[in-house]
């Protein structure tokens, strides 16, 4: 049965690692009657970290897909990987998803990855709500994570609840509940049912006047900030909360505030206000503006084009996921707009051909249900396609649309992999391009010179998930060498090249002359860009087009020490087309020349990743991880303090941060954590280069 469009909710839950986003998820299926039993993290038996090493690590690596009912509404939420290593997970589902639920520890309050993936919430301009978890342990601070809220993530929180206590329950001034600052009650949960019943209470007269000056202030906010509600206040004294309601979520739906509640998912307190929450505040596909792309072919072939989420309009849907399976891929899509049904064939404007749809499946977790029909704004499996891969679109061969595909960051840790015997050779190859089209940051390649099989992630979990995989899903035992970094390659200033190539075949000569202008691009994070600058009359299209063709090419074959180059612009200012003479062979070979001119003339140099670490740890352990941190090149940039332990913000070269993990375990008695992600790429020490040349 199709699901009415404007009670469809498509959520992500996003946080750092172990902010509770699992345990989160676990009790809302249990609450909406889609899961009949509660599982727990630490025993491995939640609903959706169904894979063997989920399980068995106590953490989220594949962004899973799960569906519940709750009041009258169809919420589809997406359980995403806290670890920087799966950040991919996070990127592609925020791309399809239309609101979010951001939770952070009410102990360790904003980190690394809460960052990280309140920024891509920004990018893909996803209004959010915001919880507090944990406020049951030691350490707990809720007007403290909201100070970072404010003034780390630029946030704008609007307080809902205010915490009943804060700390452990066995404290007389523990965390026992919620108030509810907008209907000015408080509520509490009941644990011998384990959270499915609560009641509602009068304010108990320790929490009155606090929570009497956050009302006031959430009623200032709303009417500084939205005026159909200052009206509504002007004319009566007392606004009626279904106005209040409205007003918050037009607010967060122009993302200029996120609404702030607080809970205990452990215990079981506040997942259902969060759940209302959704209903109320977060979008439905119909708030959301029609989604933008080009015609890519016909008379109107890079033209602006729309779809609005509406069954009447073409079919048009996203693949943003793709699961390799034994028998048939899994891939999941978002549909954007029209109806997709089974056994019909859409386009893939990517490549130009159609691909079959075969099955379609609603899916929830592991688990599936097969369906007929899926319309606009709802999110489903399908079985069927061959050649499609994630950021593809699938739309109407009659009126073709192609959407802004997914960016996903570059891979900045590789590893030389073999086979234990030279008969699985075969089935290793197979083997990473399964992997592979799975995961749009894993990347195989073949090193020209040693022909090793190099293989390339986001860090050594990644890459060691993936040896786990290839050994329990596929049977295949490989060998992997030591890991090393993923160096780039970058043009220092200008340099202008001139090849005028000619040759005498006993065909007849053949000749082609161009001029090229490399310079560096300021923007660090930016990649390789090919200019046309030539007058339209002095090159025919179709050999222009071989021109452009082979410069990028060349380009993508990497630098002068066979790192791929990067923050790299080539402009082609002239050319020298010579009719019956510059053929095709003409123009490659003059394109091939004139860039090694550039690399051999040209001033490069290498660059490392620079990462974000964060590193958490008791004061009696600080002198020696900082001293640790110095031999490793680490440049401090801020420290703080978070209840009793030390925090340590610094910037680190990856090549230096090998094997940190058991070091600081090591020096810190096993007491100390730290995370950390990619932070941009640095001209590389001299002995670099020279251990390249």
């Amino acid at each position: 049965m199709a699901r009415a469009i404007q009670d469809i909710r498509n959520i992500g839950i996003i946080a750092h690692i172990d902010a509770g986003k699992t345990t989160t998820t676990e009790r809302i299926l249990f609450y909406t009657g889609a899961s009949h039993r509660m599982g727990n993290v630490d025993d491995g038996t939640t609903v959706t970290d169904f894979d063997p090493e989920e399980a068995q690590r106590g953490i989220t690596i594949y962004s899973a897909a799960v569906t519940c009912q709750w009041a009258g509404c169809t919420i589809n939420i997406i359980d995403t990987p806290g670890h920087v290593d799966f950040t991919a997970e996070v990127e592609r589902s925020l791309r399809v998803l239309d609101g979010a639920i951001v939770i952070f520890s009410a102990v360790e309050g904003v980190e690394a990855q809460s960052e990280t993936v309140w920024r891509q919430a920004n990018r893909y301009h996803v209004p959010r709500i915001c919880l507090i978890n944990k406020m049951d342990r030691i350490g707990a601070d809720f007007n403290r994570v909201l100070g970072q809220i404010r003034d780390r993530l630029k946030g704008n929180p609007l307080v809902m609840q205010i915490p009943a206590g804060q700390g452990p329950r066995t404290n007389s001034d523990g965390f026992c509940g919620v108030i509810d600052l907008l209907r000015m009650k408080a509520i509490y949960w009941d644990t011998d049912s384990r959270g499915a019943e609560f009641k509602v209470e009068e304010i108990p007269e320790i929490y009155r006047d606090d929570a009497s000056i956050w009302r006031a202030e959430l009623m200032d906010t709303l009417s500084l900030l939205d005026e159909e509600f200052m009206m509504a206040c002007l004319e009566a004294e007392d606004v009626p909360v279904e106005l209040a309601i409205a007003a918050i979520r037009r607010l967060t739906l122009r993302g200029e505030v996120q609404p702030v509640f607080c809970g205990s998912s452990l215990d079981y307190i506040g997942v259902q206000p969060l759940l209302d929450a959704v209903r109320d505040f977060l979008p439905s596909p119909l708030d959301k503006p029609p989604v933008e792309g080009i015609v890519p072919s016909g008379k109107q072939a890079g033209q602006s084009a729309s779809r609005k989420a509406s069954a009447d309009e073409s079919c048009c849907a996203l693949v943003f996921k793709i699961q390799v399976e034994s028998h048939a891929d899994l891939y999941f899509v978002r549909v954007y707009s029209g109806v997709l049904t089974g056994n019909s064939k859409l386009l893939n404007p990517r490549t130009g051909k159609k691909e079959m749809v075969t099955q379609l499946w609603h899916i929830q977790s592991d688990s599936r249900e097969k369906v007929e029909r899926v319309e606009a704004g709802d999110i489903c499996g399908v079985i069927g396609p061959r050649e499609s891969a994630t950021g593809d679109t699938l739309c109407d061969a009659q009126a073709p649309i192609a959407l802004e595909a997914i960016t996903f960051p570059e891979t900045v840790i590789s590893v030389a992999v073999e086979p234990e015997s030279s008969a699985d050779r075969r089935k290793l190859e197979d083997t990473l391009k399964r992997l592979e089209k799975q995961d749009p940051t894993f990347h195989v390649k073949i090193n020209p010179d040693t022909a090793q099989t190099i293989i390339s992630g986001m860090g050594e979990l990644h890459l060691e998930v993936i040896r786990h995989r290839m050994e329990r899903d596929f049977n295949l035992k490989v060998r992997f060498h030591k890991p090393r970094v993923s160096y780039r390659e970058k043009l220092v200033g200008t340099i202008t090249v001139r090849e005028d190539f000619s040759r005498q075949l006993p065909s007849g000569p053949i000749g082609f002359g161009l001029t090229l202008v490399a310079e560096e691009i300021q923007d660090s994070g930016a990649s390789v860009e090919v200019i046309n600058q030539v007058a339209v009359d002095s090159i025919p299209k179709a050999m222009l087009q071989i021109l452009l063709e082979s410069i990028e090419k060349e380009a993508q074959g990497g630098g002068k020490f066979g790192n791929p180059l990067m923050a790299l612009r080539l402009r082609i200012i002239s050319v020298e087309y010579r009719e019956g003479e510059s053929n095709e062979v003409a123009i490659r070979t003059a394109a091939a020349e004139a860039f090694r001119k550039i690399l051999s003339d040209g001033k490069l140099v290498i660059l490392e990743p620079i990462m974000t670490l964060e590193v958490v740890t008791p004061e009696d352990f600080l002198g020696n991880i900082q001293s640790d941190l110095n031999s490793r090149r680490a440049v401090i940039v801020n420290s703080d303090r978070r209840g009793d332990l030390c925090v340590i913000q610094c910037e680190a070269p990856l090549v230096e941060m090998f094997g940190y993990s058991n070091q600081i375990r090591s020096l810190s008695q096993g007491r100390a954590s730290y995370s950390m992600e990619p932070c941009r790429y640095e001209i590389a020490p001299a002995n670099v280069a020279d251990l390249m040349m």
